[in-house]
């Protein structure tokens, strides 16, 4: 089978559905060879947290998925969230714009978050060569989005060279900015309704022998589908809006200059307003119905994930998270993987919203007080960082 090496490469894999798809390898397609993957995270992001800047940091990592994408005219690309991080895979004809992306998203982290951005783009020539591999799947929470599965190791490993200082992209000239048109964060934080908030990582400790690591993943899979809709964390008609200062700063921040911030803002603000009435009293204005763009916002989230690892962020109660971590605990002990947890009270969701008067808008999520971030701290307090995520 001749695989695709053109820029439709993500497009052309067929979607699987079922979440449990993750562990089949029929799923997955090795990336094109003159690909290259995009890695960025935020230095001392668990520091942040702790400063109770958790909204900040993500919105730092969903802006690097946001800059690439529109720079590349909002292609189809496979891409992953990581809380305090990203990762995108591109062609080859995107390398330039993607290069500018990467730095002008670097200069305006520093500039308007006050967070340090690490930023790489490393060729998959280097990744293969190492005897290491990305493979990529399709997934698709609903009718109209799908995220990128990863396995193989070379996610991994082309963090790690960031980290190491390698493959970096340096950032733009002071003032540059990307365009970030479509990243929102303007949503209440999610209580949880089962029990508790839990991010969880599980990394493989051997990338060459996975059959006992798959098997870790079906069974969390399966104890997690126990709970209501799968431990999701959205309810089903969605969270509410709210007018949050800091993310709809943020968010100003984002789409605007500062001389035109204020209206932004206000801009933001009548949005939100007029959703929440659309919603309260059912009505409709032409292209949008509040109603359906809410349950959207569940339908399309990406609360569970697969990088080289899983990950999830889910509600449940606390006999199934006893029995999850149980699970993980054994199967460290046997050394089938490294795992981190992080228990919260909410969840947190970061949006790329290219026109709400689409339904294919992507929303981020992750726990709300350090998640994903909080959950690699506590591997890598117990072994080496070989696989750590974030740092």
């Amino acid at each position: 089978m001749v695989e695709p090496s053109n820029d439709d490469f993500f497009h052309g894999l067929t979607a699987f559905t079922r979440f449990e798809g993750v562990t089949d390898s029929a799923n997955y397609r090795p990336l094109p060879d003159d690909w290259l993957i995009a890695v960025a995270d935020i230095v001392s992001s668990t520091k942040a947290i702790a400063a109770g800047r958790y909204k900040s940091v993500n919105m730092a990592g969903a802006s690097v998925i946001s800059a690439i994408l529109n720079a590349l005219d909002k292609g189809d690309y496979p891409f992953v969230f990581g809380g305090d991080g990203a990762l995108v895979a591109i062609p080859p004809s995107g390398e330039i714009r993607v290069r500018q992306a990467l730095a002008t998203v670097r200069t305006w982290v520093t500039e308007e978050l006050q967070l340090e951005l690490r930023t790489a783009l490393v060729p998959m020539s280097a990744i293969r060569s190492e005897g290491l591999d990305v493979m990529v799947a399709r997934f698709s929470p609903s009718d109209h989005v799908s995220y990128a599965m990863f396995f193989g190791g070379g996610t991994s490993w082309a963090e790690k060279q960031m980290k190491a200082g390698h493959f970096i992209v340096e950032a733009a000239a002071p003032q540059a900015r990307p365009d970030l048109t479509g990243l929102s964060c303007r949503w209440n934080p999610i209580k949880a309704h089962n029990g508790e908030i839990v991010s969880i990582i599980a990394v493989p400790c051997d990338i060459g022998n996975s059959a006992k690591f798959q098997l870790l993943v079906a069974d969390i899979i399966a104890i997690s589908r126990e709970e209501s809709r799968d431990g999701h964390p959205v309810p089903v008609e969605g969270p509410t809006p709210a007018l949050i200062f800091e993310g709809t700063d943020m968010e100003a921040r984002a789409l605007a200059s500062p001389a035109r911030r204020w209206q932004q803002k206000l801009a933001i603000a009548g949005q939100i307003a007029l959703v929440c009435i659309l919603d309260k009293f059912g009505l409709r204005i032409p292209g949008f119905d509040a109603k359906i763009y809410r349950s959207d916002l569940a339908a399309n989230s990406d609360f569970r994930k697969f990088d080289d690892g899983l990950k999830m962020t889910i509600d449940v109660d606390t006999v199934r998270l006893s029995r999850i971590e149980a699970r993980l605990r054994q199967a460290e002990a046997d050394g089938v993987c490294r795992y981190g947890l992080h228990r919260q009270e909410s969840a947190l969701m970061t949006c790329f919203v290219p026109t709400p008067l689409m339904r294919d808008h992507m929303h981020f999520i992750d726990g709300a007080s350090g998640g994903y971030a909080m959950a690699a701290m506590a591997m890598r307090g117990k072994k080496p960082p070989e696989f750590a995520a974030g740092a």
